[in-house]
Order: C-alpha cells, then structure tokens, then sequence
C-alpha cells in the first residue's frame, strides 16, 4: 500500500455513512474529517485545510434532486479552487452526473459503492490536488502554450468532397481582408471557422473579438458595439470602448447577425462602410481597423426578401460565402470526431479511455444529429463522465432504450455491495425502511438488491 498522504472532508448527514468512512478512509489519508451538513463547511475548510471534499449531494429526506450539492460544489470551487470535490449520491442520473462535474467536481460515486473504486477515486482526486499546490518546474512553458492552446483553432476538416471545398476557399481568402460570412445550422461549427480564418491571416497576433449580435439588447447595441464616453447615460462611469475598437487591428466575428433589428442595421451598416465609429454621447469618429466575420443559421435572402434584412448589408457582408455542411452530410466524420471528443473528455475528467465500442460506433453513424457536432460533442461528454473500462460502451449513451449506466452488474454480484447492504439491513434489526435510508437508497432499490443477493 502506497503512503498514505493528504486530508480528506466528509459531508454527510448520515451517520453510518460517516462511521463508515472514518474506519475506512485513514489507511489512506493522512487525515480524515467528517460533519452532517454543508453549513459549516466553508468554517470547517479554513480550519482543517483538505486536499479532497467527499460531499453528499442530497442534505434533505424528502428530496433527491441534487440541488444542493450541485449549489455546493459551484460555490466551494470558487472559494477553493485547489480542493477537489467528489460527490456521493444515492441517484445515478445522467444530467446530474453531468452537471455537477462541470461544475467543478473531479468525479462522482454512486451509493452503495464499492470499497476499491471509492479508494481509488478518492486518492486519485487526493493526488490531483497535491500536485495541483505543489507544481514542479518542469514545464516552465506551461503558462505560454496554455494561452496559445485556449487562442488557437481546434477544426477538423475531415475527409468529405464538401469540407475539402471550403478548406481550399479557406486557404486562399484567410490571407486577405476580405468580408466573411458563414452559414450553416446550429451547432455546425460556424465559430470555429471564424477563429480558422483569423489564425491564419496577417492579424493572428491581434484580438478576435466574438459578439453574438443577436443577444444584446437593443438599448445597449450602440454601447457595446460603438462604445459610449462618461456620463453618456445614467450608468456611463466611466468611457468605454465598444468591440469595434477593441477588435482594432484584429478580427470582429458578429455572430447570429440574422438576428439584428431592421433599425439597428442601418447603424451597424455605416460602421461598416465607413469604418469610423462615433461612440454614444461622444462627436469624434474614431477610425478602426478590422477584418469582419459574420454568421447566421438564418436564410438572409429569404430575409431580405421579407423585408427584415438589409439587402445593402447583405450584399456588404457576403463578400466570401462559405456554408457549412451539417453533419448528417458529413456521415465519414461522425467517428473521427467522436475519438477526438473522447481523448478530449477523458483526460478532462480523468478516464482511461482508448476507443469505442462496435456497438457505440454503429449508434453514433446511425443518428440523424439535428444539433450536428454540438450535440455530438454534448453525447460523448456524457459518455465519458459515466464510463467504465477502457472503452466507451453503448450502455453509456442515453440514447441507448436502456438508460442504465451500468447494466452487466445486474447479472453479478458485488461483494462490497453485499456486505454493505447486509450489515445495513442487520443494524436496522430487519427494518427495511431503516436499512434503505442508512444506505441512502429507495425500498425498491433495497428490495431489488436484496433479491439479488438472496438474503
């Protein structure tokens, strides 16, 4: 056994569950704490200093939902950003599992647990955090390369007819300054094309500076676009310099441009021709220099010929089209991206994966993906946080009819498992309600395992 090293925070309102981890957890932590309840954790933090919180995610009987560990796990990963979280729960649902590791959790455990994986996921998440606070000098790059990592392009071109096109237009525009638009549904990958175009001009070393045009509020378009100069209205504190002059010298990529009011786009249309910008409240028109990029999932013609788009914008704007594929036209890279979403995914949440299943494979080519390489990327990121093994299996996409994540234990026994529930069900002196509730688990969850089990 290797040393045993760190401290880990137990918050749990059970009882047992605590009595539990007490006697099993020290042959692995230097230090082991537990307290009922998430009051007194952020006091209990400053105090004991853990390397890894074991969290309950359910504090109330009469509610399983998970909010509350959801709400404690995004509150304590701002306050600590260094402590590691593993939440423990009794519900194994997909949208929960998740939701809480994106919002910081390293991983989670599902009650009753098993003894080894339990170990094994808590020092993992132990390690993670001691090296986190104690980062050696072996990559003193590290901080460089992870910027350029975060501004750099992640597109993959694949290998249809249709993407080898508009990688040939890309190669030959991306140089010049010319007006970009891109179209394509939701989920098509229209924002990172732009970021294509920009990181392979003259201004790669300049802003890209993203404006999802349609969201701003029609009150706020002309300061955030144009900018706005100290006491131009109630809020104005300050000047402020809108995204055509923080994009100078760069890239400005206005995306959902389909979405702009017909009154807004005469504003926007000047700006562009002129490109001056007058910020609100202010008389100097200051000059800026940008490359454009706009997109839309919009028919801007059919616009236009309704009357809602600007046919001088339009024709201002469409200077390059480039349309994007969705990726049922594009069927010979359904599996490739796949594999790059599952090494992506895996080493973020921390799984020994190595490929796909047959199975998983044939669901992935034979779905119709309405939301395109969004939804795809979506699906494999669920699919890794709750895999297990070295493969991503057809059991671990819920959009397999059998939603459990993991069905083949149903047809095995755990001896972990088994000793828990019976221990549990021997101190509850045969009360099954008892016995579920110091598990933390449903009767019919009980029943079933018991049945299994044959006690």
């Amino acid at each position: 056994m290797a040393a045993k090293s760190g401290k880990i925070l137990v918050v749990d309102d059970n009882a047992g569950i605590r009595k539990t981890m007490e006697i099993l957890l020290p042959p692995h932590f230097s230090e082991v704490r537990t307290i009922p309840s998430p009051v007194t954790v952020v006091s209990t933090i400053e105090n004991f200093h853990p390397d890894v919180i074991l969290l309950d995610m359910n504090f109330n009987t009469e509610t399983n939902t998970g909010n509350e560990g959801l709400y404690w796990t995004k509150e304590l990963k701002k306050m600590f950003p260094d402590i590691e979280i593993v939440l423990f729960t009794a519900y194994a649902d997909i949208q929960l599992a998740v939701e809480g590791m994106k919002r910081g959790a390293y991983d989670f455990i599902v009650k009753p647990w098993e003894n080894s994986k339990l170990i094994e996921t808590l020092t993992a998440a132990r390690d993670k955090a001691i090296k986190s606070s104690h980062p050696t000098s072996c990559h003193p790059e590290r901080s460089e390369g992870s910027m350029r990592s975060e501004g750099s392009t992640q597109m993959f071109w694949g290998t249809t007819p249709a993407m080898a096109l508009i990688r040939k237009t890309v190669s030959k525009i991306a140089p010049t300054d010319a007006t970009v638009l891109i179209t394509g549904e939701n989920g098509t990958g229209k924002d990172l094309m732009a970021k294509e175009i920009h990181y392979n001009s003259s201004r790669r070393a300049r802003p890209f500076i993203a404006v999802d045009a349609g969201a701003i509020p029609e009150t706020l378009f002309e300061s955030e676009l144009f900018g706005h100069v100290k006491g131009a209205f109630t809020d104005a504190h300050t000047d402020h310099a809108g995204k055509f002059e923080q994009a100078d010298g760069g890239t400005l990529f206005l995306d959902e441009i389909g979405n702009i009011p017909l009154h807004l786009q005469a504003k926007l249309l000047r700006a562009i021709q002129s490109r001056n910008v007058v910020r609100v409240g202010g008389n100097e028109a200051k000059p800026v220099d940008i490359r454009l990029i706009c997109a839309t999932n919009m028919d801007l013609e059919a616009l236009v010929r309704e009357g809602r788009f600007r046919e001088d914008l339009y024709y201002r704007l469409n200077t390059v089209h480039i349309a994007l594929p969705p990726l049922r036209e594009r069927k010979a890279d359904i599996l490739p991206l796949a594999e790059i979403f599952m090494r992506t995914f895996a080493e973020k949440y921390h799984r020994p994966l190595e490929g796909i299943s047959p199975s998983a494979e044939s669901l992935l080519t034979g779905q119709y993906w309405n939301g395109n390489i969004r939804e795809l990327q979506n699906q494999i990121e669920k699919a890794v946080i709750l895999s297990e093994g070295t493969s991503l299996r057809l059991e671990d996409f819920d959009r397999h009819p059998e939603p459990s994540c993991h069905p083949e234990r149903s047809e095995e026994s755990n001896p972990d498992e088994e000793t828990l529930v019976k221990e549990a069900v021997r101190r509850a002196g045969g009360n099954i309600s008892a016995a579920a509730k110091a598990l933390g688990i449903s009767r019919p969850t009980l029943y079933a395992k018991l049945k299994k089990y044959g006690l």
